[in-house]
């Protein structure tokens, strides 16, 4: 029997996910318990046998404003639409450093067994919007290694766009910048260009966590992985493990039911199947959101122990599939 994989991936971001989407004021305490919920992931993958990767933005690396500014890249992005550029957000603003940079953080997840550091670029930059190129793409990825591997003597290999945007461009850059596994989007229509967002695709997005809208989430390791030669491995995202909310708390328990049942046929059909999710998701409803969380991990522990299940980062499975060949 071909052996299954369970790969979790994080965009681990704090208010760089979010600086051009919602303001930071009044959401301190969002963020305090996102920093929270950092050390208390840890020690659940821990226990339950969970690798992962972490894919940070490069700035969450820095100490504060003045060790930014020591590595952020010459070159920085030309958005036509200045709201999409960190940097331009960041200008004369005063803020709480807890909101914006956790190298505690990163020490703390890099000190776990399983875990990697991946990228989610320097600035949470976006590859499709206008005014993008490739020179500033390129610089912000140089940035981001340079800051991992300064401060953390770490090499990154794997690499999360913001907003998973990406086209053929950004994928042959990251390629030639080192990086050897992207995550990429799912085949279904409604997430297909992220950056042209309609109200349609996130009906169906939604609706999607707890009815069969779109295709089959899992997917063999034999499916073309790679994106083209030397570049890097495509390891399709299967399913968003979204927060909990408590509207309606029955669906809740349907998101959980079709995350076990999809991971469920994975392991039975020896495929892959990958949850992925922000650690800013567990800020609100902390504890509810965590016991969520040690349903799918029990139910991973269950499918290890019975079918033989294996736990993966983005790069472990990389590493998994070069094995095979």
């Amino acid at each position: 029997m071909r052996t299954s994989y369970f790969v979790v991936s994080l965009d681990f971001e704090l208010h760089w996910g979010r600086f051009d989407k919602v303001p930071l004021a009044g959401n301190e305490r969002y963020y305090l318990q996102a920093r929270d919920a950092v050390p208390r992931l840890c020690s659940e993958f821990e226990a339950h046998g969970i690798a992962a990767t972490w894919a940070a933005v490069g700035m969450l690396f820095a100490e504060n404003r003045e060790e930014l500014d020591v590595y952020a890249p010459a070159e920085k992005p030309r958005y036509h639409d200045t709201r999409f550029s960190a940097y331009h957000w960041l200008e004369g603003k005063n803020v709480d450093k807890r909101m914006l940079f956790a190298p505690d953080l990163i020490a703390e997840v890099l000190r776990t067994p399983g875990q990697e550091i991946g990228s989610h670029t320097f600035a949470h930059y976006y590859t499709r919007e206008p005014g993008h190129c490739a020179a500033t793409f390129r610089a912000d990825l140089q940035a981001a290694k340079r800051i991992a591997g300064d401060k953390f003597g770490i090499k990154l290999e794997s690499l999360v766009f913001p907003r998973n945007q990406y086209d053929a461009e950004a994928i042959a850059v990251a390629g030639e910048e080192g990086f050897t596994t992207v995550r990429s989007n799912p085949e279904d229509w409604y997430w297909k260009n992220p950056h042209e967002e309609q109200l349609i695709k996130k009906v169906f997005r939604t609706g999607d966590t707890v009815f069969p809208l779109g295709k089959k989430t899992s997917y063999a390791s034999s499916v073309g992985l790679h994106c083209g030669l030397d570049s890097p491995l495509y390891v399709p995202a299967s399913r968003f493990f979204r927060p909990y909310q408590n509207v309606l708390p029955l669906l809740n328990r349907w998101k959980i039911e079709r995350i076990k049942r999809e991971m469920t046929r994975a392991a039975q059909q020896g495929e892959i199947y990958h949850l992925w999710w922000h650690p800013h998701n567990h800020g609100h409803h902390f504890e509810e959101s965590f016991a969520e969380l040690r349903v799918i991990l029990d139910h991973y522990q269950y499918l290890h122990d019975t079918l033989g299940m294996v736990s993966v980062g983005m790069r472990g499975l990389r590493n998994e599939l070069e094995l095979l060949k």
